[in-house]
């Protein structure tokens, strides 16, 4: 019988962050090879530390899956206007033309590769020659990521197969098959990595200079939101409320978090250093990886000259003279309906997240959108795209104990409100406590205008409950007949490969 051995795969590393090991740093003095494998890793430190780093490098090359499969099933991106032809795929998600046949996003969006590498260090890094504390702080983010990677399956398929050990060797490829667990068993070991997670930071809340390492406050932050997803979807009900809500009000009472004054400064790519807002976001950096996510979500340089901001009350100017260097496609856009829904002159988030083109004719018809909330800077003659890109930030924990608060029958107000003062300046107006679905409502608001962009709105509709999906999306695409479709189906290709899996229920 044949043997397959499996190597660890040597990752390129995550640099220029002091939260994180320069690859100089780690492959000094490490014997030179194209693969690490498990006995250099137990006997080289460097090699175990690159292998860890390695994973935030993987973890990075998610973020467009992280982003799509967080915000486009919503509404905010249906139907919208656009100058060049339309992103089919990304339409697939927000039209919900999804069937066993229409698989819009396939073998689990690849999160299983991600998977493999966390194990891999959550295996060998308990004997690996690292002092103590940086090998508990190590586990302690991996059993956090690992909980969000999973809470991230769960979500989008329900039930997924389970695997919480690295592939080294298969005797045999049907070895490789696995069935889907079913969706309280991979609740219960998001829950339990949590808990893993918080026994090895062993209450140690301290940040890196830039917020690229996985830390204590986002497993809690991650905390609160599963338990607030258990709670509405799983039965949890109160007990897991309340849980939630005492995993957030101890986020909330850290004394180096809070919201950033002023909006924009959230994504400025020359303030990440400290910045009070982050808790943990995907790191991009000059001469190391810049975004590229957003390219449809822009618009080409020829119809830059020809486009404009704000031609009323105007002066109107050239989207090319504010943005000289910006090269992109207008592919994807917002609707009329959600544009007039978002405007709104005195909040402070609107044009740090995007800007409306108007075409240069009478009337001054809308074109498109420019999303602007990761449009980088000009550094040496380009337009550099280095914004980090958030997981988690105060804000959500605010609006994620809002939820919570609400569920639980308490006031959700006050941390509504400090969302909303931030966003309108002094005069806002004050929210007050009233129905839980007002409440609900409120929150819902609040997310669709704070985080565009970020992949938050369709997970926030999901956890507030499937009525407040139904009633936010379009029902000529998503009736509320079809509840199945909340989840994703598997490919036929899946299904033939593997024949211990099923197809998700409903398609």
């Amino acid at each position: 019988m044949k043997t397959y051995k499996l190597t660890i795969a040597f990752v390129g590393c995550l640099v220029a962050s002091s939260g994180l090991f320069s690859c100089q740093d780690q492959l000094r003095e490490v014997i030179p090879q194209t693969s690490l494998n498990q006995s250099l890793v137990l006997s080289d430190a460097n090699a175990a530390l690159t292998l860890y780093t390695g994973v935030y490098s993987s973890f990075r090359t998610y973020h467009s899956t992280l982003f799509t499969l967080g915000e486009m099933r919503s509404d905010i991106w249906a139907d919208g206007l656009f100058t060049e032809s339309e992103d089919t795929g990304l339409k697939q998600y927000w039209s919900h033309n999804i069937s066993a046949t229409n698989v819009p996003i396939d073998n689990w969006g690849g999160l299983y590769n991600l998977i493999d590498r966390i194990n891999t260090v959550i295996k060998l890094f308990p004997a690996a020659p690292l002092d103590e504390a940086k090998r508990k702080t190590c586990l302690a983010e991996m059993y956090g990521m690992r909980a969000y990677v999973y809470y991230t399956l769960l979500q989008t398929w329900g039930g997924v197969p389970i695997s919480t050990d690295p592939v080294t060797s298969v005797d045999n490829l049907t070895d490789l098959y696995k069935a889907r667990s079913t969706p309280d068993e991979v609740m219960k070991l998001i829950k339990s990595d949590l808990e893993q997670s918080l026994t090895l930071f062993a209450g140690n809340n301290a940040f890196a200079t830039k917020r690229v390492n996985w830390s204590r406050a986002a497993t809690l932050t991650l905390k609160g939101d599963v338990f607030i997803w258990s709670g509405t979807h799983m039965g949890g009900g109160n007990a897991d409320f309340t849980t939630a809500k005492s995993a957030l009000d101890e986020v909330k009472a850290l004394p180096t978090l809070g919201l950033q004054g002023t909006f924009a400064d959230i994504f400025d790519p020359t303030k990440k250093s400290n910045n009070k807002e982050i808790i943990f976001a995907i790191n991009y950096e000059k001469n190391e990886a810049t975004q590229g996510v957003y390219g449809n979500f822009l618009v080409n340089t020829t119809q830059a000259g020809t486009l404009f901001f704000d031609p009323v009350p105007g002066p109107a100017v050239a989207v090319n003279a504010t943005y000289p260097l910006v090269s992109g496609a207008s592919r994807v856009g917002m609707s009329s309906a959600t544009l007039t829904k978002l405007s709104n002159a005195k909040d402070q988030r609107i044009r740090p997240s995007f800007r409306v083109m108007y075409r240069n004719t009478a009337g001054f018809p809308i074109a498109g959108v420019m999303l602007t909330k990761f449009i980088g800077r000009v550094d040496s003659g380009i337009q550099l795209y280095d914004n980090d890109f958030p997981i988690y930030r105060y804000a959500d924990v605010l609006l994620l104990l809002s939820e919570a608060n609400t569920k639980l029958g308490n006031d959700p107000s006050a941390d509504i409100n400090a969302i909303r003062a931030r966003a309108y300046g002094t005069g806002f107006t004050v929210y007050t406590n009233g129905s839980q679905e007002a409440n609900m409502n409120a929150i819902l608001d609040e997310y669709l205008r704070e985080f565009i962009g970020e992949g938050k709105r369709w997970w926030a509709l999901r956890r507030a409950g499937n009525a407040y999906v139904f009633a936010a999306v379009n029902p000529v695409y998503l009736p509320a007949t079809q509840v199945y479709k909340l989840l994703l189906p598997i490919s036929i290709s899946m299904l033939n490969t593997d024949p211990k899996l099923v197809q998700t229920p409903g398609y």
